[in-house]
């Protein structure tokens, strides 16, 4: 059974690499581009529920909180291919140089597990459907987003 796991494994690494490899930059771009806009969309819909005055919305918030976990979990990094670090999608890449640079891959890897950690996070609370703590894990979220923004982005 172990072998059949490698050789699926060794199969689905062979054939992915040259799928990967096939993307053109601007493709890579477009999905990246998307994954952040359906991100911030969700994002909205959680600020939404937690403004002072607004009606709370458990399933709202939990399905937004999921759909974040999601975008987090599902390997965005790959989407900073080399060839993406200029360039237009949508819209010309905001990503700074400094996402695609050696030196900052360390503090990048960082910003980017602080930010699946707390994604993780959001559809756990979400899930428990308290206001408050809904309102202060996704500050902790946003600020996890705030924090690839001021360093790896352009403004």
């Amino acid at each position: 059974m172990k072998a059949m796991s490698l050789i699926a494994a060794a199969c689905v690494l062979a054939f992915a690499a040259p799928v990967q490899a096939a993307d053109k930059p601007e493709d890579l771009i477009k999905a990246r581009q998307a994954g952040y806009q359906f991100m911030a969309w969700n994002m909205g819909r959680i600020k939404a529920n937690t403004e002072p005055g607004a009606q709370f919305n458990k399933e709202e918030v939990i399905k937004a909180a999921n759909a974040i976990q999601a975008i987090a979990n599902s390997g965005m990094g790959q989407l900073y291919a080399r060839g993406t670090e200029t360039g237009k999608g949508y819209a010309e890449t905001r990503a700074k140089p400094e996402a695609f640079m050696a030196e900052h891959q360390a503090k990048l890897g960082k910003v980017a597990t602080d930010f699946n950690r707390e994604a993780n996070a959001m559809a756990a609370v979400a899930a428990g459907g308290d206001a408050a703590a809904v309102k202060a894990q996704f500050a902790k979220l946003g600020g996890t987003c705030k924090a690839c923004h001021d360093d790896f982005r352009k403004k």
